[in-house]
């Protein structure tokens, strides 16, 4: 019976699903017309519609999704981690950057051959996250995590290359956010044999697959090649999500949520989970490509990869809530250390030191940029004296800017500092626990639905939007006492909504090469004092609240019954610490856009100086904050002026690679 509602059930779900697809699209075709033509084939044009346009759609899906599913049973057997799959190990992430960068570099090269770029940046992206992860000793929490950074690291990259080659890459951003739109069958012809032969290698292997479920000395007794059966399930699972990405672009949770409802049946063996998990893979991508046609609005067709996410995002929230009990959360298999340096320097000396390269930094900024200004005219041209008239601007423009830059850049440090200690793990800030994927979707939602609305509703737009994500997450971690790992894992899928979102209303809307983009990697450009004065305003809220409970932020960093004997409402301080950190990232997020790995790196530095103190740990963070959003925002207006390169982008740029490296280098490190 099991069987029967497994297969049986599955296939007539699937065969409806596409005859619908088949029915939806840009003109209605009703479902006599249909059968019509599977039938009885004519030479007309509804008939062609459905045969060169709509079947060759239903088919692709049909291999996409079984592909990425298999892959995801594939890396959910090899890493042991119930969260693996293609998109959380930055395989999809790794095949995209590497086609984006092929098409503006190799372009004949990738018409040939793209199998070969995905399958490279894939590969290597899976790699870097298992490894920075913790390889075999990870924790589905710690994996999870790694994969993000990943992700997010190559992500940073390949909107770099949108930004500085917008003219060849403006093609790619549909394809970028999952597509299986076809006007032939040339897609399922490529598709179709490597999806296929890897489908039947990983069903010939499911009794290897199977002894990877015991314990690895227990495997090697029965004269198991272990780690042959790794590496093999790895590349397959690799090799068919490049086919997969090379063809309809980067398609997420697939391949996380098919297996899960396979395995809800009780399903343990690969010789059932595989072929299970391929029909019910089918299934979800074929529903979503139907869902996509369904609800077409009169500013176009919305990418499966978003309606995917909007999909598979509830279903993760499910499976986190439900199975929480069965993931490791505790704090050593999570986070990271990178040590301290032997001698400690004293606190005041650090601080009056940083005080002075801020306020340095800050002047000489004021002198770079498309119009340089030699530093001896600086202050003439602050003062405004009669002398200096061509410098006024300053006054108007680069000071505010410039001051915008320092005070986002304390806000998103200082939220780093509060989000880790809340959620006891340095691998946290508001980018993981989607609260910048929030407020970026925010504001393009306002640009689109609302065109006509001015630009001073932008930030506001931004920062409800971080203020709703965050809010969902604290709903559904109440319940769980805020937990620390269910905190984070929330923030995954909380981020993926937001970034499918996002992905769509680019797509949709006539955003492409606007300033909205380059708001939403994190730009300083024309900030004035109405910016400024937003941001001094959530500051001086925000950072007494955060010094004043900084004593009882310190007793999060032990256990929650040790913190407990101390005598701490560790739920209340939690929580505390949480809406303090999110508040100060939706300000700053409201007034400079979405600036990536500041508040992750900057805590890192300071703890690396000072060790664990959250009062000085603030003050260290707001100045190395300021100093390095301010620096970014120096260079990236001087070195290739009149051009910019925006703020968040160079931080990222600078950022992501010195946190790969921390990572690469602790991960065997406990904290």
């Amino acid at each position: 019976m099991r069987a029967v509602l497994l297969f049986g059930g599955g296939l007539a779900a699937l065969f409806l699903l596409l005859i619908a697809s088949l029915c939806f699209g840009e003109a209605q075709v009703s479902f006599k017309v249909v059968f019509e033509a599977l039938l009885h084939r004519q030479d007309i044009l509804s008939h062609h519609v459905i045969w060169d346009m709509r079947m060759p759609r239903a088919i692709l899906g049909l291999f996409s999704g079984a592909g990425l599913a298999v892959a995801g049973v594939l890396l959910q057997t090899v890493t042991k981690n119930p969260l693996a799959s293609t998109d959380t190990l930055g395989i999809n992430a790794g095949a995209y950057f590497m086609v984006v960068a092929g098409t503006i570099y190799f372009p004949s090269l990738l018409h040939q051959a793209p199998f070969l770029f995905a399958a490279a940046g894939g590969g290597l992206a899976a790699m870097c996250a298992y490894v920075l992860g913790g390889g075999r000793s990870s924790s589905p929490i710690r994996l999870a995590l790694a994969g993000m950074i990943v992700a997010m690291v190559v992500g940073s990259f390949t909107s770099a290359l949108h930004i500085f080659h917008a003219t060849e890459t403006q093609s790619l951003f549909l394809w970028g956010s999952g597509s299986l739109a076809q006007l032939d069958w040339k897609g399922v012809a490529y598709a179709w044999p490597g999806v296929g032969a890897v489908m039947i290698i990983a069903f010939l292997m499911s009794k290897q697959f199977d002894v990877l479920n015991l314990d690895p000395s227990t495997a090697a007794s029965l004269g198991q090649k272990v780690d042959l059966a790794r590496f093999a399930g790895l590349a397959l699972a690799v090799l068919v999500a490049s086919v997969v990405v090379s063809v309809v672009g980067p398609i997420g949770f697939v391949g996380l949520v098919a297996p899960h409802l396979v395995r809800l049946s009780g399903v343990r063996k690969h010789s059932w989970l595989i072929p299970a998990t391929a029909l019910w893979g089918a299934i979800l991508l074929t529903l979503a490509d139907v869902l996509t046609r369904m609800v077409r609005s009169s500013i176009g067709e919305m990418p499966v990869g978003a309606m995917m996410a909007i999909i598979g995002a509830p279903c993760l929230i499910w499976l986190i809530l439900r199975r929480m009990k069965g993931i490791s959360g505790s704090y050593s298999s999570s986070s990271i250390s990178i040590g301290t340096i032997r001698g400690r320097i004293r606190f005041p000396v650090v601080a009056f030191i940083m005080l002075c390269l801020v306020v340095s930094i800050i002047l000489i900024s004021m002198t770079m940029g498309g119009t340089r200004i030699p530093l001896s005219q600086l202050f003439i041209g602050l003062i405004g004296s009669d002398k200096a008239e061509s410098y006024s601007f300053l006054l108007h423009l680069r000071l505010p800017r410039t001051l915008v830059a320092a005070g986002a850049g304390i806000a998103l440090s200082v939220s780093g500092v509060l989000i880790q200690a809340s959620v006891r793990n340095p691998l946290a800030d508001s980018s993981i626990l989607g609260v910048s994927s929030g407020a970026g979707f925010g504001a393009l939602l306002v640009l689109i639905a609302w065109p006509q609305v001015s630009i001073v509703f932008l930030p506001i737009a931004a920062m409800g939007g971080a203020i709703i994500a965050a809010a969902v997450i604290f709903l559904f971690a109440w319940r769980k006492s805020l937990n620390p790992s269910v905190l984070i894992l929330l923030g995954i899928a909380a981020s993926a909504i937001g970034s499918a979102g996002i992905q769509a209303l680019i797509v949709l809307g006539p955003l492409w090469g606007s300033s909205s983009y380059i708001w939403l990697t994190g730009s300083t450009y024309s900030r004035t004092w109405d910016q400024f004065l937003m941001i001094c305003i959530f500051l001086a809220v925000l950072l007494p609240v955060a010094w004043w409970l900084g004593r009882r932020f310190d007793l999060l960093a032990f256990s929650d019954d040790s913190a407990i004997g101390f005598g701490l409402s560790v739920r209340k301080t939690r929580f505390a610490a949480m809406t303090v950190g999110v508040l100060l990232s939706a300000g700053a997020v409201a007034v400079v856009g979405t600036v990536g790995f500041l508040g992750l790196i900057v805590p890192h530095m300071i703890r690396s100086l000072i060790g664990h103190n959250t009062r000085q740990s603030i003050v260290l963070s707001s100045l190395l904050g300021a100093l390095l959003l301010v620096l970014a925002d120096a260079i990236g207006r001087t070195i290739l002026a009149p051009v910019e390169i925006p703020s968040g982008l160079f931080i990222t740029l600078i950022g992501a690679p010195y946190f790969l490296f921390l990572m690469f280098r602790s991960h065997n490190r406990k904290l």
